[in-house]
């Protein structure tokens, strides 16, 4: 019994690490949108940089979600 716990343990924390892939991916488009949206008018530079570090930081708050959720489940 105390092997099948720590594995699906280990399972589970794998499986929430999931989320980590989706966040670079997400990290990714939210500066990419930036670099298309200052080429197509450079005088919004202030104002699309405010919303691509507001999207920056709620994405990387799914980030440590995901690995908070890992954490417990492999410490508790």
């Amino acid at each position: 019994m105390e092997v099948a716990l720590k594995s699906a343990k280990l399972i589970g924390a794998g499986l929430a690490t999931i989320g980590l892939t989706g966040v670079g991916a997400g990290i990714g488009i939210v500066f990419g949108a930036l670099i298309i949206g200052f080429s197509r008018n450079p005088g919004l530079k202030q104002q699309l940089f405010g919303y691509a570090i507001l999207g920056f930081a709620l994405t990387e708050a799914i980030a440590l979600f995901a690995l908070m959720m890992a954490f417990l489940i492999l410490f508790t």
